[in-house]
C-alpha cells in the first residue's frame, strides 16, 4: 500500500548509465519488477540480516520499526528497501522527497495522515529546509507535532500526538544530513555497489519475469557492465531487449548484448563518454591531477553535485580516480584505461600520500 506524496524529480540531463531515476515509465517498469519481501532481496545479505532482525524485533514487540537512515549513491535501492519494509510489517508506506516539503504545515499534513505503524519516505532527506527538519524532530522523538499559534507577543505552541510512526530517509549525501538529524535515527545503514554477482541474479530473476529468452553470457556480460547498480542493470535490459527484438531474432545473445552496448558508447567497465570525458579533464588538462572538482566542473560545463553524486563514486569505486587534500587525481588504471601514456604524478608531501592511501581505502569499502 502506497502513498504517493511528490512526483519523481527528473534530472534535466540523461545517462543511461545514471543511477538516478530517469522518469515515471521507468519507474513503472522497475516496479514490476522489485522485490516485496526481504527473501526476494538478492545482493546487500549484511545489511537485509541487520534489517530482518530489526523488523522481526519490532513485531515482537508490537512497535514500529526504529527510524531508519539508509545512504549511498542512487539506484542502489533505498527506494525499493522503504516498500520492503513496509510490507514486511503490513504498514502504508508514504512517499515525499526533501525538496517537496518547503514549509513545516507540509510536513504537518503528511504525519496527521499517519495511522499507527505506518512508513514514510523522505527521499533526499539532505535536501529539507531546517522549519521542515526542526519540525520533524519532535515527532520523530515524542510522536508529537508542535504548531505555533497566532504570531508576535500572543504566539503561542500547541503539541499534538500522533500515533508512533517509522520513518525512512534516504540520502545520496550523507555528509549534509546535519548531526542533530543523523543521530535521531535508530538504524543507519551504508548501502554498497553490488557486486557483479549478484546483478547477475537479479538480471535472471527479472529476464525470467519479462518472459525473455537469452543467454547467460549475455546477463553477464550486462553485470560487468552495470556499474554495481541496479537501476542501471535494469535499464541496460531494457535497451538489449528493445535492440536485440530490432536488430536480431528477439534473443539476448553476448553478440547482439555487446553491439548494443557499443552503440549507446558503454566500455567494458560500464563507463560511458561523460565519465571518459572526467578522466581526460583530470589527465589532459590538469596533467593527471591533482585537481580540484569545481575546476574540473567548470571545465567540462557541468554541475558540482553531478560530478560529486552521480559520476565520480564508481571512479572511486574501481579504482580509476584518488582524492588527495589537494584535490582529485588520476590513477595508473585510468591512464591505463584510456590508453594514454601513464606519468607518474609529481612527489607530494607524506601527509598528502598518506591522505591518499586513506582515501583509496574508503573509495573501495
Amino acid at each position: 500500500m502506497i502513498a504517493s506524496i511528490a512526483k519523481t524529480v527528473v534530472m534535466p540531463r540523461e545517462r543511461i548509465v545514471s543511477g538516478q531515476s530517469q522518469g515515471e515509465e521507468e519507474n513503472r517498469f522497475n516496479y514490476a519488477l522489485r522485490p516485496q519481501k526481504f527473501s526476494q532481496y538478492i545482493g546487500q545479505e549484511a545489511l537485509i540480516r541487520k534489517l530482518r532482525i530489526a523488523v522481526q524485533a519490532a513485531r515482537q514487540r508490537g512497535e514500529p520499526v526504529e527510524h531508519t537512515l539508509l545512504h549511498g549513491p542512487p539506484g542502489l535501492g533505498k527506494t525499493t528497501l522503504a516498500h520492503v519494509i513496509a510490507n514486511e510489517v503490513g504498514a502504508q508506506l508514504y512517499v515525499t522527497n526533501g525538496p517537496a516539503l518547503t514549509r513545516a504545515v507540509d510536513l504537518a499534513g503528511i504525519l496527521s495522515k499517519l495511522k499507527q505503524g505506518d512508513v514514510l519516505f523522505i527521499d533526499e532527506i539532505h535536501r529539507l529546509p531546517p522549519v521542515v527538519e526542526e519540525c520533524l524532530y519532535p515527532a520523530m522523538e515524542d510522536f508529537k507535532i508542535d504548531i505555533t499559534l497566532d504570531q508576535g507577543p500572543h504566539a503561542r505552541t500547541m503539541s499534538i500526538p500522533i500515533p508512533p510512526f517509522t520513518l525512512i530517509g534516504a540520502t545520496t549525501r550523507l555528509g549534509l544530513l546535519t548531526a542533530p538529524m543523523r543521530g535521531r535515527f535508530g538504524i543507519n545503514s551504508h548501502i554498497e555497489f553490488y557486486e557483479p554477482e549478484a546483478l547477475y541474479q537479479i538480471l535472471s530473476a527479472n529476464a525470467k519475469l519479462l518472459k525473455l529468452e537469452v543467454e547467460g553470457a549475455a546477463l553477464r556480460e550486462l553485470s560487468q557492465r552495470s556499474r554495481g547498480t541496479p537501476r542501471i542493470a535494469n535499464r541496460l535490459l531494457r535497451r538489449v531487449r528493445d535492440f536485440a527484438a530490432v536488430e536480431g531474432s528477439g534473443k539476448l545473445t553476448l553478440p547482439i548484448t555487446r553491439a548494443a552496448l557499443q552503440l549507446e558508447g558503454i566500455d567494458q567497465k560500464g563507463l560511458d563518454e561523460q565519465d571518459r570525458q572526467f578522466l581526460r579533464t583530470i589527465i589532459e588538462v590538469y596533467d593527471g591531477g591533482p585537481v580540484g572538482v569545481e575546476a574540473i566542473a567548470a571545465t567540462m560545463g557541468e554541475e558540482i553535485d553531478t560530478l560529486v553524486d552521480v559520476i565520480e563514486p564508481y571512479l572511486l569505486q574501481i579504482g580509476l580516480v584518488t582524492r588527495t587534500r589537494q584535490g582529485r587525481r588520476a590513477t595508473k588504471l585510468a591512464y591505463e584505461h584510456l590508453g594514454v601514456q601513464w606519468r607518474p604524478p609529481a612527489q607530494n608531501s607524506a601527509a598528502d600520500a598518506d591522505q591518499t592511501l586513506f582515501e583509496e581505502g574508503s573509495s573501495r569499502e
